[in-house]
Parts: structure tokens; C-alpha cells; sequence
């Protein structure tokens, strides 16, 4: 059994599955067999520049200092520098299906992806090299985090955690520091202010961390269903985790405790899968999903508005732009919306 979602994507190793965005942009893979340390190859194919690259499938969008970097479809990558309104295509080694991206300042990132890749890039997301793969599985990398230059996880299908402790030289395998004897997926990792690291993915499993992933403990979450993407807020402790139908929750002692937190939509509640998120510098948070979905709140997550896109277009990431307005990136590529998601110019 299947779930697609908007973002990443969601597979059974006993039936055939960051969730994804589409169904018709993912193929269902078999079991990760991550090695601890892939060299990467000589001659991996570079993606296609198009000029229709902004308007294709795009899966995460993030800030490198000022510049926007957007991942998705194909290989490509996309960086603006005017907020959104321009995009140039990165030179990029792959042609798979990138599904998120990260930097930890303006100039060093990281990108993965499908085939358990890794890419890198030291100028802010306009070149990139290719750190790690595995050619022979067809499973992806779901999401990752850097908390300086050197130290990095990343997350994936059924199970995976890799490690880095040179800034992606070397990867190591270290999945077996979690409890999950069933090798659910881990479609999100976050750090959460003042506590530590959080990761959920598959049947609501939920994992963290206080030592910067040295050791993890796993939870009893709020929820069953798939959970695709997970984001601390403003205050201590304090995370939100969303997933499959609109489903959101949070909480305020680092997952020990839950609340629900209810999305009533102009036409009842919201069913919708959410799969991306951002805080906002002022401490609002926004989050996005299927069905053009954008759900905002300036209350910590307590309560949140809910705004449906017109177009209905599945999104699957969110940032600022930095001028007030917001980044949506999804089905149909990278776009500029207003604060509450609609278009700039039926604001």
C-alpha cells in the first residue's frame, strides 16, 4: 500500500513506497541498502538546462543568506537572487528527483536525493558536486540537516540515517542508533530550540535526539497515519508535526506530550496532506500541502488560518521571499505568493 503526499513519498518494503509530491512524478522503489562510505561517479549525467525548468516539478525551496535555492524534478536547481521574481539554473550532476535541500550559510549547502544521493555546493547553490549515491537502489533521500560545515545527518527511505563528520567527504550508515526494528520511512529531521533533534516519517513514527544525533530515543506519537514533515517554532522545546488529511499537531515538551491542533477549512476541516513548512522571522509559521493548501499562524502554532489556492496546485515547500511575500514551491514549479498564499496580485 501506497501513500502519495506532496513532498516526499511513502512505501510499504511489503507492498511496493519525503513522501512525494505527485504519484505520476515518483516509481515505487525496493529496500535501501545503504553502503557506509559510496565514492561518487565519474560519469553521472548532468541535469538538462531548460528554460522551463521553474515551472516544473519542484520539491523544496530554502535560503542560502539572501538568495533563494529551490530543488526538484530532473535534477534541477534553481537559485534567485531578486526575491523570487528571476530564477537561474544551477549546474548540477544529476537527473534524478532531488527532494530537499539545506544550507548552513550563504555559501554551504547540501542537496539529496534519489538513488541516496548527496550533492554539494560552496557557492551558494550556483555549482554543485556529487558526495554520495548508490546507483543500484532506486530509494531516496528524504531530508537533511547540517548543524555546522562538518557535521551532517540525513534521512530516507525505510530507515536510513547517514552520517557525516567532514562536511560530506565520508557518509557513514548509522541507522542502527534507531529503534525501528520495521524500517519505517523517515521522511523529515528538524532541530528544535533549545532540545535537540527531531525526525518523523512512516505509521507516525517519531525519533529525537539531545546530543546532536549521537543517541536517539523513540516516542509514542499522537498519530498513526504517515507524518511528513516536522518544524521547531519560536519558543523552547516547542515543534509541530503534519502529515496525511490535514492531520497537524503540537507540542511544547519536545514530543512528549501532544495537542491536535484543528484546521477548519471555508468548506469543514482540512484533508489535505501538509508536507512543507517555515518559520518566519517574526515567529509566524506557515504550512503547506496538497490541494494549494497554505495554513498560516501568528500565535506559535496554537491556532492557524487556512487558504486554499484557487488553482488547487499541490505544494510541497514554503520560505519568505524577504520582501513580506512568500516562496511556494510544488506542482508547476517555484512562484511568489502573498502572505497568506494568494497571488500578489488578488491580494
Amino acid at each position: 500500500m501506497s501513500e502519495p503526499v506532496m513532498g516526499r513519498v511513502v512505501c510499504r518494503p511489503r507492498a511496493a513506497r519525503r513522501v512525494a509530491l505527485l504519484a505520476a512524478a515518483l516509481s515505487l522503489f525496493g529496500a535501501v541498502v545503504l553502503p557506509t562510505v559510496v565514492q561518487a561517479a565519474s560519469d553521472t549525467p548532468f541535469a538538462i538546462e531548460s528554460p522551463k525548468a521553474a515551472k516544473g516539478l519542484m520539491i523544496d525551496v530554502v535560503h542560502a543568506g539572501k538568495r533563494l535555492v529551490a530543488v526538484g524534478d530532473r535534477g534541477h536547481i534553481l537559485y534567485s537572487d531578486d526575491q523570487g521574481v528571476t530564477w537561474t539554473q544551477a549546474k548540477v550532476p544529476t537527473r534524478q528527483l532531488l527532494t530537499a535541500v539545506y544550507f548552513i550559510d550563504d555559501k554551504q549547502g547540501w542537496a539529496v536525493g534519489h538513488d541516496a544521493q548527496i550533492l554539494a555546493s560552496a557557492d551558494g547553490g550556483a555549482t554543485w558536486t556529487e558526495q554520495y549515491q548508490d546507483l543500484k537502489r532506486e530509494a531516496p533521500l528524504l531530508d537533511i540537516w547540517f548543524n555546522n560545515t562538518s557535521h551532517g545527518l540525513a534521512v530516507g527511505a525505510y530507515g536510513a540515517l547517514i552520517e557525516t563528520t567532514d562536511g560530506g567527504k565520508t557518509w557513514e550508515d548509522v541507522s542502527d542508533r534507531l529503534d525501528n526494528e520495521d524500517q519505517y520511512h523517515l521522511n523529515a529531521i528538524a532541530y528544535i530550540k533549545d532540545a535537540g533533534l527531531f525526525i518523523v516519517g512512516e505509521q507516525g513514527s517519531m525519533f529525537r535526539s539531545s546530543d546532536d544525533g549521537q543517541t536517539w530515543e523513540k516516542l509514542e506519537g499522537p498519530y498513526e497515519g504517515s507524518l511528513f514533515g516536522v518544524i521547531g517554532t519560536a519558543q523552547p522545546q516547542t515543534l509541530l508535526a503534519y502529515g496525511l488529511r490535514g492531520n497537524l499537531y503540537r507540542s511544547t515538551d519536545f514530543g512528549s506530550t501532544w495537542e491536535q491542533v484543528e484546521l477548519n477549512a471555508a468548506r469543514g476541516a482540512l484533508e489535505f496532506g501538509l508536507s512543507g513548512a517555515t518559520l518566519l522571522d517574526d515567529g509566524a509559521i506557515v504550512v503547506v500541502g496538497n490541494g494549494g493548501s497554505v495554513v498560516v499562524s501568528h500565535d506559535d502554532g496554537l491556532t492557524f488560518s487556512v487558504f486554499n489556492r484557487p488553482d488547487r496546485i499541490s505544494l510541497s515547500s514554503v520560505t519568505a521571499a524577504g520582501n513580506g511575500n512568500l516562496i511556494l514551491a510544488g506542482q508547476g514549479g517555484v512562484r511568489v505568493a502573498t502572505p497568506t498564499g494568494a497571488e500578489p496580485t488578488k491580494q
